[in-house]
């Protein structure tokens, strides 16, 4: 099945770096889907080695079509490709257990293509890793409606429109935008019921043309304090704000800007910055690619280049609702190895 974009692939804002594709596509024939399929359906759970098991997806990934690798490839590695690139025509598992209730994982799923596909592009960008305070340190996610938090601005979320955000980590240092994801991946196991759950993806390129100059110059003033994580000040804060040391939403030149914005609230410090803010959300409205993931489809999503969304869509809680997993991944994890904890040395605080 093929994903709904609305607006044209690779599409720019008329001024500024629109030049540059913000989204981009790549579509599987059926014999490289067939075998990347035969080659994952053979593997164990990740989780039974998983340097072991990245390596296997390296070496079976590594049979794409040297085009499709490449572009794969140039977009975890250069600055000036698409901030977002869906791929389709991916293999996936031949039955899917219900949908977990509590927000996964399955203890039911007794095949992992699903895993692999997710794992497999992951590493093609760089390195998947886990954050205590995120889905216990897992390295897939699964992101799934939770009756408990469907009116939070959370991936267990529904019944709100998740606002434009970056994936974001608390951090001691006072900056939760420097050792946060540079990518994620989205893999989509289920759609929701009515195929109406949309990921919108806003490129800091269109964003930052489409400002008024003056707007533009407020967002890149350290005005702005961003609160931890949902998954933070809901286990760790008691549902207080923890917020971060004052920061710019929008930094770096024209040409490739880079964006942070927390899911979970941005505190303005002053009017002029709160009214930045409030345009702020309507400009990535403007700007956004929306695409409507079907199984078999995933989306790379550069976590620096865009801030992405998710619209509101019903969940019934029936076993049968919307199933994505995803990963963090950074193209090294070098820097930020004063977070990694002593058992797993990809998981980090």
């Amino acid at each position: 099945m093929t994903a709904t974009v609305d607006r044209p692939l690779g599409a720019g804002t008329p001024s500024g770096p629109a030049a540059v594709p913000t989204l981009g596509t790549i579509t599987l024939s059926d014999g490289v889907r067939d075998a990347l399929g035969a080659g994952l359906e053979a593997l164990p759970h990740p989780d039974t080695d998983i340097d072991r098991s990245m390596t296997r997806y390296h070496q079976i990934f590594a049979g794409l079509p040297t085009e499709q690798l490449q572009q794969i490839l140039d977009f975890g590695r250069h600055i000036d490709t698409p901030g977002v690139t869906l791929i389709s025509n991916l293999p996936v598992d031949e039955a899917l257990p219900p949908t977990p209730s509590d927000g996964g994982p399955s203890r039911e799923k007794s095949s992992f293509v699903a895993e692999g596909v997710l794992l497999g592009l992951s590493g093609l960008l760089g390195e998947p890793l886990g954050v205590l305070t995120e889905k216990a340190g897992q390295l897939v996610h699964d992101v799934i409606p939770v009756a408990g938090g469907s009116k939070t601005q959370t991936n267990q979320g529904s019944e709100v429109f998740l606002n434009f955000h970056s994936d974001i980590m608390h951090d001691v240092i006072g900056r939760y935008d420097v050792a946060n994801p540079d990518f994620l991946v989205l893999s989509c196991l289920r759609a929701d019921h009515e195929g109406v759950a949309a990921t919108h993806y806003a490129d800091a390129r269109d964003i930052a043309s489409a400002l008024d100059p003056a707007v533009l110059e407020t967002l890149r003033s350290p005005l702005f304090r961003l609160n931890a994580p949902g998954s933070y000040t809901r286990n760790i804060a008691g549902d207080a704000e923890v917020l971060s040391d004052p920061v710019p939403l929008i930094s770096g030149s024209l040409d490739s800007p880079e964006i942070a914005i927390s899911a979970n609230g941005v505190r303005a410090l002053t009017s002029g910055a709160q009214a930045a803010l409030d345009q702020l959300q309507d400009i990535c409205q403007s700007v956004a690619h929306k695409v409507l993931l079907r199984p078999g489809q995933a989306l790379l999503i550069n976590n620096r280049k865009g801030v992405h969304a998710r619209s509101s869509f019903s969940a019934r809680y029936d076993g049968e609702d919307r199933w994505l997993q995803r990963t963090y991944v950074r193209r090294s994890l070098w820097n930020i190895r004063y977070r990694v904890t002593q058992e797993n040395r990809r998981v980090h605080y």
